[in-house]
């Protein structure tokens, strides 16, 4: 198989046209048809669809699209780590970084740490959800990602990083502030009844929430779904209503505005985080190197936390 056809046959799937793939490879249109005709009796399998709006792959060609990511992402990452070997480390590597998680503070601190030791790297960020980023790692298209949740997916592998434990966010009038200074507790039978904003169904957080409720044969007072960050600040500034989030996040929104936030109890709901790999893709030498970063920034941030606990539970 020309590795070259598989380039052209990736290209005319991204685009969904060979008028357009054509311009954009350099090459004329007839040879372009050609090289995917020649794909096509290869596999002996019709790859796609052609009609006057462009083209589109059939479940073939959509198995072959699929498989061609992965090789060529491969192929590249090899020619990389052959021309820098013996060489500072560069080229690209991608990280998902989960919104409304400890992982979306990682975002400016890796920044810094990579262009400080690995200057030649250009490092992608994708901020997305879960599901999202766990769908791009499978198909070869992102180096790896933090989010929470363990899910078990065929191809992909989780590396446990920390745990969070879960605190209500509420407007300035629900207080909720001890004599030290520390959030007070707040068990779930006393969030029954209060208006919550949270995010869609689908969320990490929002299914934790809802299992904790569905324990206790009860459910969640739901006003508005929102999954921006801004937003949701926004809301509960306002005093629309509470919300729910992991400790870090918790933190950061409460230091912005004029919020309480309380540390759920009885029962504990913890998120807990990881770092998301594709268990059959290697890491190239690039992504190794931002990978370490990432494990170390995260070590820093769980003895920081830790050490609060400690202060915290000290002061109790």
């Amino acid at each position: 198989m020309n590795i070259r056809r598989l380039r052209y046959f990736v290209k005319i799937i991204d685009l969904g046209s060979l008028t357009g793939a054509a311009e954009v490879l350099h090459i004329a249109q007839p040879a372009l048809s050609q090289q995917l005709s020649t794909l096509e009796e290869e596999f002996k399998q019709r790859l796609v669809i052609r009609t006057k709006q462009g083209v589109t792959p059939t479940a073939a060609g959509l198995v072959l699209y699929r498989h061609a990511q992965t090789i060529l992402r491969q192929l590249d990452q090899a020619c990389s780590d052959v021309s820098s070997a013996g060489e500072n480390l560069s080229g690209s590597v991608s990280i998902g970084l989960a919104p409304g998680t400890a992982a979306s503070a990682l975002a400016l601190p890796l920044l810094k740490a990579v262009r400080a030791s690995h200057p030649d790297i250009v490092l992608y960020i994708n901020e997305n959800f879960g599901t999202t980023l766990s769908e791009l790692i499978m198909n070869g298209r992102m180096d790896m990602a933090v989010l929470y949740g363990f899910n078990t997916v065929p191809g992909l592998e989780y590396m446990p990083l920390q745990s969070e434990q879960m605190y209500l966010v509420s407007p300035d009038k629900d207080r909720g502030v001890a004599s030290d200074g520390q959030p007070e507790d707040i068990s779930l039978s006393e969030i029954y009844e209060l208006d919550l904003l949270l995010p869609r169904s689908y969320n990490v957080v929002r299914k934790l929430v809802d299992a904790a409720f569905m324990r206790a044969q009860r459910t969640p007072r739901v006003v508005a779904e929102i999954e921006s960050m801004s937003t949701l600040s926004a809301a509960v500034l306002a005093g629309v209503g509470s919300t729910i989030l992991p400790g870090s996040t918790a933190y950061a929104l409460a230091a912005s505005g004029n919020v309480s936030m309380r540390r759920i109890v009885h029962p504990v709901i913890e998120a807990s985080l990881a770092l998301c790999l594709s268990s059959h893709l290697p890491l190239s030498a690039p992504a190794q190197a931002v990978k370490m970063i990432v494990l170390e920034l995260v070590s820093r941030y769980s003895e920081v936390s830790d050490r609060s606990a400690m202060e915290t539970s000290a002061s109790d």
